[in-house]
């Protein structure tokens, strides 16, 4: 197989592993929202998919300064992620 080929085997295996990725998001949101916050849960579900979008945005940016305010961006969205995880709203 061509280069082509392999670059496309190469993008069907990085989608395949996003979306299981995704769905283990969803399933954690879930387990967070059965009895907790729906606001909360919100909020880390926002904060997940938008540092989901910044790693996108890191592995294709070759531009170096574009790449470290990406770098801090997801520095950031783990900061509030863990902030959020931790001030999760206990089962009722």
């Amino acid at each position: 197989m061509g280069d082509a080929g392999e670059g496309l085997v190469d993008a069907e295996s990085r989608l395949a592993e996003r979306m299981e990725e995704r769905e283990d998001e969803k399933k954690k949101a879930r387990q967070i929202a059965k009895g907790g916050d729906p606001e909360h849960a919100r909020q880390l579900e926002s904060c997940r998919l938008a540092r989901t979008e910044m790693q996108r945005q890191l592995e294709v940016t070759t531009h170096q300064i574009r790449r470290q305010q990406l770098g801090q961006a997801i520095a950031e969205l783990d900061r509030r992620i863990a902030q959020l995880s931790r001030t999760a709203s206990p089962p009722k």
